[in-house]
This record gives structure tokens, sequence and C-alpha cells, in this order.
């Protein structure tokens, strides 16, 4: 049985880096062909998700994980989750509550994030 522990503690430096705007990270923990797609349904690719967060037209100012799953299929894990997050886009405030799934492929003794994907929850 696969050690969940890495796999989770990927995840928490993937928010943190997300609130924290640190591209360093964010660059080493995403695959070269990482692709999001968000709560509005747009589909993002990394250099996208990059260059958005960088320019600053996307901040998180803070992301709680509430649950999470893990599930290993040899290389592969797949994490299943809830967050409640707020941040400001182009300016504009924002808070949400979602559900995820982020798929981690490992390459190289790591574990990165190949896909992600947030469906908003709009009423609970």
């Amino acid at each position: 049985m696969r050690d969940e522990s890495e796999v989770l503690a990927a995840e928490r430096e993937f928010f943190s880096s997300l609130t924290k705007s640190n591209l360093p990270v964010l660059e080493r923990l995403l695959c070269d062909d990482f692709s999001l797609v968000d709560l509005s349904g747009a589909i993002l690719d990394r250099s996208s998700l990059l260059a958005i967060i960088e320019s600053g037209q996307l901040r998180f100012e803070v992301i709680q994980q509430i649950e999470s799953a893990v599930w290993f299929y040899q290389s592969i894990a797949v994490v299943t989750g809830r967050t409640e997050m707020s941040g400001r886009f182009g300016g504009t405030p924002f808070a949400a509550k979602s559900r995820y799934t982020h798929v981690y492929a490992e390459q190289e003794g790591r574990w990165q994030l190949a896909a992600a994907q947030g469906t908003p929850i709009l009423a609970e």
C-alpha cells in the first residue's frame, strides 16, 4: 500500500504556493502539460495559469482545504477534496466553495500535478 502523506504534502504545497503567488514552487509542482478546468469551466494550461498569477490578475488570499481523499493507480494519484477560498480576479473580490479533483503523476521520484478540475458548490 502506498503512503498518501507525500501526495497530501504536494497538495498543501500547491495550495500554499497559490496563496503566496510563489511561481518557483508552482513551476516545480506542475507537469509541463498541466491542464486546469477552473470553476467557470475555462481550461488553462500551465503557462496560462503561471502568467495570470505572475501578472497579479488572479490572487488567492485564502484557500482552506476542508477534506481530501487519495487513491493510487500505479504511478498516478487521484485526490478529491473540498475547499473554501477567497481572493481577487482582476481587482474584483471573489469567494467560493468547491469540490475538486487533482491528478498527480510520480515523475523522477516526486509528485507533480498533471490535471486539476474544480466544481463550484452552489448550495450545501
